[in-house]
């Protein structure tokens, strides 16, 4: 047997260990499921992905919403090649 030392945040262990503690698991066993359900599927068993912008992103698309709504008419380019040609000139 190996032994694992993991640091987490007490609010996120706390919530979890409840979460298992209704299904009947302890940490130790709700750890070794998950192990054995990376084994099976040869993945992480949840899906990852990252459907929150980060603030960078939100500026982003704010800035684009603010232009959209401005009146002067912005020039568009259908590919980056007509960008590039049109910096150019």
């Amino acid at each position: 047997m190996a032994n694992i030392n993991v640091r987490i945040d007490n609010n996120v262990k706390a919530k979890a260990e409840a979460v298992f503690n209704s299904l009947g698991l302890t940490p130790t066993v709700a750890i070794n499921l998950f192990y054995h359900q990376v084994i099976r599927t040869n993945s992480i068993p949840f899906e990852l992905k990252a459907d929150i912008p980060n603030e960078k992103t939100l500026n982003a698309l704010n800035e684009i919403e603010q232009m959209e709504k401005q009146t002067k008419e912005h020039k568009k380019f259908d590919n980056i090649d007509e960008l590039v040609e049109d910096l150019l000139k």
